[in-house]
């Protein structure tokens, strides 16, 4: 695959997520909406990491990436991808689940989802294909 097809799969991934994302919003699955949303990020940011002919780093930690990435950071856009980077639940313990569970509620959720979006298309428009 070329690097452009790749950064390609990257985002077209990202966008799927995306999609299921708002689905589980719906849902008021907020939770999984929140874990989606913290994938979609890290899709994007690998795109913009291969698109600098750089290799992944397997790592969860968005502001890591977006650092490689060359993101430009200041201290906000830092703390809220620390959050984002929180929402990624997959493999914490049954107790860390529930906390997040029940921070994730829909106001919560609301205000971290229209975050995540202006995050997410921030990184995008700086991706060249």
């Amino acid at each position: 695959m070329s690097k452009n097809q790749i950064i390609k799969s990257y985002i077209f991934k990202a966008e799927k997520d995306i999609e299921t994302a708002k689905n589980l919003y719906r849902l008021k699955h907020y939770d999984w909406c929140l874990f989606i949303w913290h994938l979609a990020i890290e899709k994007i940011l690998k795109a913009k990491i291969i698109s600098l002919n750089k290799e992944i780093v397997f790592t969860h930690d968005l502001a890591r990436l977006a650092k490689i990435a060359q993101i430009p950071l200041d201290s906000n856009l830092i703390k809220k991808l620390n959050e984002i980077t929180t929402f990624n639940i997959e493999a914490r313990y049954d107790d860390y689940k529930l906390s997040f569970y029940k921070k994730a509620n829909q106001e919560y959720t609301k205000k971290w989802v229209k975050i995540c979006e202006e995050i997410y298309q921030f990184i995008k428009n700086q991706i060249s294909i």
